[in-house]
């Protein structure tokens, strides 16, 4: 299987409804690495490496998201897997 990356901008509620402990956890479940972080806009930033069909499940549930978020629109960008990370981990 061949190495990707995904970076991915997450609208509508999902800032202050614990979206990104949701991501890092489900992240870690699927054995991805990466980062994910609150932006100033209120949207969650997602950047995730892995097998690109892991990957795939994992934008499922990105799209959602813990019970109280509510997820309006997901823009996704596939990448080149840089190979830069070793852990998931949330960022600021």
């Amino acid at each position: 299987m061949d190495r990707v990356g995904v970076y991915v901008r997450v609208f509508g509620m999902v800032q202050g409804v614990g979206y990104r402990f949701f991501t890092q956890r489900k992240a870690r479940e699927y054995g991805l690495v990466g980062y994910v972080r609150n932006m100033p806009d209120g949207s969650v930033e997602v950047y995730a490496e892995g097998d690109r069909e892991v990957l795939e499940n994992f934008l499922l549930d990105l799209r959602r998201g813990p019970v109280m978020a509510r997820v309006d629109d997901m823009r996704v960008e596939w990448r080149e897997a840089s190979g830069r990370y070793r852990d998931f981990s949330i960022t600021f």
